[in-house]
């Protein structure tokens, strides 16, 4: 057993120290035998479990899932440190360093009176600090690893910066229809590799549509699945009550029955 003082109260050092102690020779084996690359899915989960707490106004849950979310940059950061290339501390020092910077109305004599300015001194500030020279580079910037629909809707917002953007959603909803009957072109000629990238300039377009009526594409999405989800219940609970099985009605006989549930909920 580690030397180990124990607390009522701790606090960041408090669990660089706890991390440092698991991964060390007299600690835990499965925290010893982690890389970047095996616990990389486990720090997607911990953040949408956080988004989870944060959708559902679950302050409790919140508290705990940040936390998690915690856990994982200082198990990243201890990583690092084992190879003395960087610590929890340098990560700290980072991102201190970078808000003080990207807020020269704050920390410097810039003015910034409205929320579209700051945000705009942020983007000039970030392009000087990351030496990008163009808007392609820029739009490279955003990681390939976020989910799809918010990639898709990053990369339209740096276009719409310097002007490349619909005059208006109609015009979106114009493009979108386009792209569906490329869509059904493609997959009436039974063209596989074409149809695929047809189905993303559907989604992409789809994407610029919800952008424009300041809608979350990804939440939206998400949204639909859950009611998908719900209904199909609703489905199930009225075969029960019809004392009907679900596994052998027909198509039509589904249609009919989602349409009853979809008129209620």
């Amino acid at each position: 057993m580690v030397d180990f003082q124990f607390k009522s109260q701790y606090n960041f050092y408090d669990l660089v120290n706890i991390m440092t102690i698991l991964r060390s020779p007299e600690g835990c084996p499965w925290d010893r035998e982690q890389t970047h690359k095996s616990i990389r899915r486990d720090f997607i989960e911990e953040c949408y479990e956080a988004i989870e707490a944060i959708d559902t106004d679950d302050r409790d849950l919140l508290l705990e899932e940040l936390g998690d979310v915690m856990l994982q940059v200082v198990f990243h950061s201890q990583i690092e440190a084992e190879k003395n290339s960087f610590t929890a501390d340098d990560v700290c020092d980072g991102i201190c360093k970078k808000l003080i910077v990207r807020h020269p109305h704050v920390f410097g004599d810039v003015n910034a009176e409205d929320s579209e300015t700051v945000l705009k001194n942020w983007d000039a500030i970030k392009m000087q600090t990351k030496s990008q020279k163009s808007h392609s580079e820029v739009m490279h910037s955003v990681s390939p690893a976020l989910p799809a629909l918010i990639r898709a809707d990053k990369i339209q917002s740096k276009a719409k910066k310097i002007g490349f953007d619909f005059p208006d959603v109609f015009s979106a909803l114009d493009k979108l229809s386009e792209e569906v009957a490329e869509l059904k072109e493609a997959i009436a000629a039974g063209n596989t590799a074409n149809a695929q990238a047809e189905l993303g300039d559907v989604l992409f377009s789809a994407v610029n549509v919800g952008r424009l009526i300041k809608v979350d594409s990804e939440k939206a999405l998400s949204d639909t699945s859950e009611r998908f989800i719900s209904r199909f219940e609703g489905m199930e609970k009225l075969c029960k009550e019809k004392g009907l099985d679900i596994n052998s009605l027909s198509l039509t006989e589904l249609d009919e029955l989602w349409e009853q549930v979809k008129a209620e909920r």
